[in-house]
């Protein structure tokens, strides 16, 4: 289908947009009365329908009959035909019909024709615009890697994630079961890999109880559990492809059974740490045997094609130090390491291919040639899938960071925990899952685009919503519509609907990003506070007011900073198609406040390992909340920008702490330690740049004891002007990783 995109001003609120959609005279009245009506005899018609059935329940509150007697209302048919997962969708005055040739098809047009029911939120009889939709996928895989092994969801919320991804018609379920800090699949043959490595302390102060007691966190699935999710998956077109790490990411399996490690010495519990771990498998033919009984069990629990085996961040180290590998790779006659990890993935090839699957790994299993029917998934960028596609293999692009949902998505001091950097939601939608680096016929090679989210650092399942949601709509469009209807300012249009729908459905999802953010300086020549308001969604504009006043239509416009004065009420709302998005913000402004920088306002000194990192306070009887704080792990240091230093002597810090619990190789050497002047250390100020004068120093005993935030206070020289602030701790080890969490300039008069 090539026909031109319709105009925004007539499409559809469909996400993803449709191929081609036509605008028609009248409309559908969709009410109680209304009666769905299928093929007899056709179970996968009847299985779209009570999806669109339980769908406008939710949504609109309606009840709606089903029949398979002829008539008039909502038809699904059969056409005979089709692409796969196409769809046909023609709905005028006398009822609307969905065609397609296979399930997914009928499922997808029941799912079209239950957002245009819900393009207007609320409850009870709608009335659908006359159309005519045409619509196919752009890609055959359509996914979501949802990682369960660094932190555990509950069955049920697996459940409710497969249910959400059928309205976004995504339809691949990329399952992390296996890595370092766990294994979640339970396995008959092998029931230590859950007994044991299901389970881990939590780190630092948290993971102790108020007796001291360690507490230990984590759980996995039952093969019963498993089987369920399956088939409540492949009921909504989905597929789940599971993952089981190799030979890399081992720790969780080898702490279980030691005899599958490459070193004698190995751990006796599962670590709490992050990052890239040394353990791997060993290539003793029973390891292989350990690996295929596993890899059985996976095969039948999955009946997808592809099973995903990892291969990714497999640091050889351990196989160059042990004798008997490095013997057993002369006798193979494998140069290096590198094609050592390829004859293993091979050899799992193999027993894969035997029983009818395919591998697929991360871009990693390209290093010392690539197995002979492997497919690669791309994350480090691109360039995996383009060397795969030109070596005519199948891909699935996936890159860091842009589809890595564990980073942020906007630089408000709301926002959860996370990755560093900022990927917001058009970020998302700005990738371009075409290359033009490849040809044609190359690009048959891409078999689609996938979003991940990786749990390092979201340890509840609210958090995990929040980060997948709406940028995995943003996937969604990506993957399903074809480039000419790739339009920011479309798909933002579309989105106030979309998050309706969320409402609908109870599903948490992120708004911080498209909502306004504050930032203060103090105005020159004592003119006031400057007040400069922003936010991350790129479409529609920000309203305010500057006396407490509501932000209707009629409030101004934000295009440059306002200057108030202290004490001012201001209230802004971003405004799209006419109407207010997200929440409202209040803050009443003073001048203390634009001389406070927050970690996520204050810069970095370097970019090594950037995270949003809650500190390490224990959990409190009545709150599981903790502060969050931005940090380079590797290079703990923060800038605040041109700071207003005229009258200013004292300065209030707010610090906490992280445990280093990261596995970082030989980088943690690199880690700069700055020598102290106190026996626990404290927090310099440094004038202009980081080797600049020293102006300032805060102790760091009162914070040593305490595992929440510690407020410091202390005298810094006096300056003029405005200036750089480096600000950094002085310490003897890497660990603990002392973090500011905020800053904030005084004087004697003005503390």
């Amino acid at each position: 289908m090539t026909v031109a995109a319709p105009s925004w001003a007539q499409a559809p609120s469909l996400i993803p947009a449709p191929v081609a959609a036509t605008p028609a005279e009248g409309v559908f009245r969709l009410d109680a009365a209304t009666v769905v009506r299928i093929p007899p005899g056709d179970a996968e018609a009847a299985r779209a329908a009570a999806y669109f059935i339980d769908l406008i329940r939710r949504t609109r509150g309606l009840e709606l009959a089903v029949s398979d007697a002829p008539g008039a209302g909502i038809v699904f048919e059969r056409n005979e035909g089709g692409a796969e997962d196409a769809y046909g969708l023609a709905v005028g005055p006398g009822g609307a019909t969905i065609g397609a040739s296979d399930f997914g098809g009928l499922l997808y047009g029941g799912v079209s024709l239950w957002q245009l029911a819900t393009a207007e939120a609320g409850q009870g009889a709608v009335e659908i615009a006359a159309t005519t939709i045409e619509d196919a996928p752009r890609f055959g895989w359509r996914g979501l890697m949802l990682d369960s092994a660094r932190h555990f969801q509950s069955i049920e919320m697996v459940r409710d994630l497969i249910d959400v991804m059928a309205t976004h018609k995504l339809n691949v379920l990329h399952w992390h079961l296996t890595d370092d800090q766990a294994w979640r699949l339970e396995i008959n043959a092998y029931p230590r890999l859950t007994e044991v490595g299901a389970w881990r302390q939590q780190a630092g102060a948290a993971g102790f109880d108020e007796t001291g007691e360690p507490l230990l966190y984590g759980g996995f699935y039952t093969q019963d559990q498993v089987r369920e999710i399956v088939a409540y998956a492949a009921a909504l077109n989905i597929t789940v492809v599971p993952e089981i790490e190799m030979p890399g990411h081992a720790l969780a399996a080898v702490v279980a059974y030691p005899e599958l490690g490459s070193v004698e010495d190995l751990p006796d519990a599962v670590f709490t740490d992050w990052g890239v771990f040394p353990w791997l498998f060993n290539i003793e033919d029973g390891t292989f045997e350990f690996l295929e009984t596993v890899l059985d069990e996976v095969m039948a629990l999955f009946p997808s094609e592809y099973i995903h085996i990892g291969g990714d961040e497999a640091v050889k180290d351990q196989w160059e130090a042990n004798a008997h590998i490095q013997a057993r790779m002369a006798e193979l006659g494998v140069a290096d390491e590198n094609e050592l990890q390829s004859w293993f993935v091979r050899r799992i090839e193999r027993h894969l291919n035997a029983n009818g699957r395919r591998l697929i790994g991360w871009d990693e299993i390209l290093e010392g040639g690539l197995a002979p029917n492997a497919t690669v998934m791309s994350w480090r960028g691109i360039d995996g899938a383009i060397e795969a596609a030109r070596m005519g293999h199948d891909t699935v692009l996936t890159p860091a960071p842009v589809l890595y949902f564990d980073h942020r998505q906007s630089h408000s001091p709301d926002e959860s925990p996370g990755r560093g950097a900022v990927i917001s939601t058009r970020d998302v939608y700005a990738f371009d899952p075409a290359p033009d680096a490849l040809t044609e016929d190359q690009l048959d090679h891409i078999l689609g685009v996938q979003g991940n989210v990786w749990t390092e650092h979201i340890r509840t399942e609210e958090r995990l919503w929040d980060k997948l949601f709406p940028r995995m709509a943003a996937v969604a469009e990506l993957a399903w519509s074809p480039p000419h209807v790739n339009d920011w300012a479309g798909f933002a249009a579309r989105l106030p609907d979309q998050l309706d729908r969320y409402e609908a459905l109870g599903v948490t999802h992120a708004t911080i990003w498209l909502e306004p953010m504050l930032s203060l300086d103090l105005a020159e020549d004592d003119a006031g506070i400057a007040v400069a308001l922003s936010n991350e969604l790129g479409a529609g504009e920000i309203r305010y007011t500057t006396d407490g006043g509501d932000v209707t239509s009629d409030a101004a416009v934000y295009e440059d900073a306002v200057i108030v004065q202290s004490g001012a009420v201001v209230r802004a709302s971003t405004w799209l198609n006419g109407e207010p998005i997200g929440r409202e913000r209040e803050w009443t402004v003073s001048a203390r406040d634009a001389v406070i920088r927050t970690s996520h306002q204050l810069a970095q000194c370097t970019g090594g390992l950037v995270l949003a990192l809650e500190d390490d306070a224990p959990r409190g009887p009545d709150t599981d909340e903790r502060a969050v704080l931005v940090t380079d792990i590797l290079n703990p240091c923060w800038v605040y920008e041109a700071a207003p230093l005229d009258g200013v002597t004292m300065v209030t810090a707010h610090v906490g702490s992280h445990p280093f619990n990261y596995q970082v190789g030989a980088a943690r050497d690199s880690v700069p330690l700055h020598p102290m002047s106190t026996p626990h250390g404290e927090l310099e100020i440094r004038l202009d740049n980081c080797e600049g004068p020293l102006i300032g120093a805060l102790s760091l005993t009162p914070a040593v004891d305490n595992d929440g935030i510690t407020v410091l206070t202390g005298e810094i020289a006096p300056q003029d002007g405005r200036h750089d602030l480096c600000l950094r701790f002085t310490r003897d080890s890497v660990d603990p990783i002392w973090a500011v969490e905020r800053i904030t300039l005084g004087s004697r008069e003005r503390p």
